[in-house]
C-alpha cells in the first residue's frame, strides 16, 4: 500500500521543515498532510453503500446452451469511485465467451475481472455469456470487491459470499447422429402389448370374490360398507427400465478417474433414458456412488413423472466418479425389488467377473437384462443378453461420429435420445 510512503514523506517533510525553517516546504507538507487525510478518509467510504448483484438467466442448462451471467453494481452515495476493481470467483470448466478471465489460487477455478468506474448514485451492469461445453454442478463466487481513494493511496477490500448454482445436464446423443437402427434396441418387449395392473394405482373398489389375494382387500372400506372390498387398480401398458451406472472407471485395484470413459457412461446413460422416455417406459436410475450432499447411493426409482427425464439428467450431471460400493451389489439389492417385465441396463467401463456373473443370474432366473461397455470390446462372445460397446471419444465434446455396436446375436440395434432444447440462451454484452 502506497499509503505507508506516503504519510513517511509527510513527517519527513514537516521535520525538514521545521529543522530547516522553511515556510514554503511546511506549506508542502502541509498539503501532503492534507491529500493524505482526504485519501484516507475517501478509501475508508469507498464500500460504503455499495451492492452489488449476480444473476444468471438459468439455474439449469443442457449441454451446447448459452447461458447469461448478469452482474450489477451500484453505488448508492454521495462519493464517487474513480476506479473498482470486481473479482468474481469462477468456474474454469466453463467457457466465457465474453470477459477477462484470470487464473485463480483455488484449484478448478478462474476469476472474472472487472475494472470499473461509478459515479455517484450510479449503476452498472454487465453480462457475460457462457457456452456450456461441460456437463456437471458449478457454483459463481465469492465476488472480491477493492475501491479506493483517486490517487491509489490507500485502499479497501470486501467479500461477498453469495453464490449461484448452474447445473449443466450430460450430452444426448440422438439416434441419428448415432446412426443406429431404434427398432428394439434391447430386445423385443411383448410384455408391452399386454394389459396387466398397476399396483401402485389404485382406481377404486369392488365386491371382495373368493379369487382376490388377501393383499387386495381395502379393509378401510370393508369396515365402512360392513362387507369385504377388494382394491381395483389402473390397467397399465407401460413397463419399468432402470440404469445401473458404474461410478467406477478404473481397472481394480486402482481408484482413479478416467475422465473420458466417465464423460461418455454419463452420454450413454443420458441418451438411454431418453430413448425409453420417449418410448414409453417408466425409467429408473441407480448409481453406485453418492447423491450430491448425501450419505447414500443415487436411487431415482422408476416413475412416468413429466419431469422424471430431468431428475435423471440432473443426478447424471452430479456424476464425480467416486463409486460408494461395486455395482453388482447395487444390481443385486436392488434388481430383486424391481417389477417382473422390466428391464435393467448396466452401464460400465470395468466389467468385473462379480458384475457379469449377476447379470447371468438375473437372465437365467428370467430377467431381462443387457450390458453396456464403455470404452472397451466384450471379453467374450456368448453372454446370453444384449451387450453393447460405447467406445471412448478422443474428444467427448464432439460426440457427432460416436457408434454403438451391438456385440452377440449379430444384429446391429442402438438407442435414440431427446434433442435437448436449451432451458435459456442468448448473448450478452456490457450495458449501463
Amino acid at each position: 500500500m502506497l499509503g505507508g510512503a506516503w504519510l513517511l514523506i509527510t513527517a519527513v517533510l514537516f521535520l525538514a521543515a521545521i529543522i530547516l525553517r522553511q515556510v514554503p516546504l511546511l506549506l508542502v507538507a502541509s498539503f501532503f498532510l492534507l491529500t493524505s487525510g482526504v485519501a484516507r478518509l475517501w478509501a475508508r467510504y469507498a464500500l460504503e453503500r455499495l451492492t452489488l448483484t449476480r444473476r444468471l438467466s438459468a439455474s439449469r442448462a443442457f449441454f451446447g446452451d448459452t447461458v447469461v451471467l448478469e452482474m450489477g453494481v451500484a453505488n448508492r452515495k454521495l462519493l464517487p469511485l474513480p476506479w473498482l476493481e470486481v473479482r468474481d470467483e469462477v468456474p474454469e470448466e466453463l467457457t466465457f465467451l465474453k470477459g477477462d478471465i484470470r487464473p485463480s489460487e483455488s484449484p478448478a477455478r478462474a476469476l472474472l475481472t472487472n475494472a470499473l468506474s461509478l459515479g455517484w448514485y450510479r449503476r452498472l451492469r454487465r453480462r457475460f455469456p457462457i457456452h456450456c461445453l461441460k456437463r456437471g454442478y458449478f457454483t459463481f463466487g465469492p465476488v472480491t470487491v477493492r475501491s479506493g481513494d483517486p490517487f491509489g493511496f490507500f485502499f479497501r477490500q470486501s467479500t461477498f459470499e453469495g453464490r449461484n448454482g448452474l447445473i449443466v445436464y450430460p450430452r444426448i446423443i440422438p439416434l441419428e447422429r448415432l446412426g443406429i437402427p431404434s427398432r428394439d434396441p434391447f430386445g423385443e418387449l411383448r410384455v408391452r402389448r399386454h394389459l396387466f395392473e398397476d399396483p401402485i394405482r389404485a382406481m377404486g373398489t369392488r365386491d371382495y370374490v373368493a379369487s382376490d389375494p388377501l393383499k387386495r382387500i381395502h379393509w378401510k372400506a370393508s369396515a365402512r360398507l360392513r362387507r369385504l372390498q377388494s382394491k381395483v387398480f389402473d390397467p397399465s401398458t407401460t413397463v419399468d427400465m432402470v440404469l445401473f451406472l458404474d461410478a467406477r472407471t478404473d481397472e481394480p485395484p486402482g481408484w482413479g478417474i478416467v475422465e473420458r470413459s466417465l464423460e461418455t457412461a454419463a452420454i450413454a446413460a443420458a441418451s438411454i433414458a431418453s430413448y425409453a422416455v420417449e418410448n414409453g417406459y417408466r425409467v429408473g436410475l441407480c448409481i453406485n456412488e453418492p447423491r450430491h450432499g448425501a450419505s447414500h447411493t443415487v436411487r431415482i426409482a422408476p416413475s412416468d413423472h413429466p419431469q422424471q427425464l430431468l431428475r435423471i439428467l440432473e443426478a447424471l450431471a452430479m456424476l464425480q466418479g467416486m463409486p460408494f460400493l461395486p455395482v453388482d451389489e447395487l444390481l443385486s439389492s436392488e434388481g430383486r425389488g424391481l417389477p417382473w417385465g422390466s428391464t435393467m441396463v448396466v452401464i460400465t467401463a470395468v466389467p468385473t467377473e462379480p458384475l457379469l456373473s449377476t447379470l447371468r443370474r438375473f437372465r437365467r432366473a428370467g430377467r431381462r437384462v443387457a450390458l453396456v461397455l464403455v470404452g472397451r470390446g466384450p471379453a467374450g462372445s456368448a453372454y446370453g443378453y444384449p451387450v453393447f460397446h460405447v467406445p471412448d471419444a478422443a474428444r467427448w465434446r464432439e460426440m457427432e461420429s460416436l457408434r454403438l455396436v451391438e456385440y452377440g446375436g449379430g444384429r446391429r440395434t442402438g438407442v435414440t435420445g431427446l434433442a435437448g432444447q436449451p432451458v435459456q440462451s442468448g448473448g450478452g454484452g456490457d450495458a449501463d
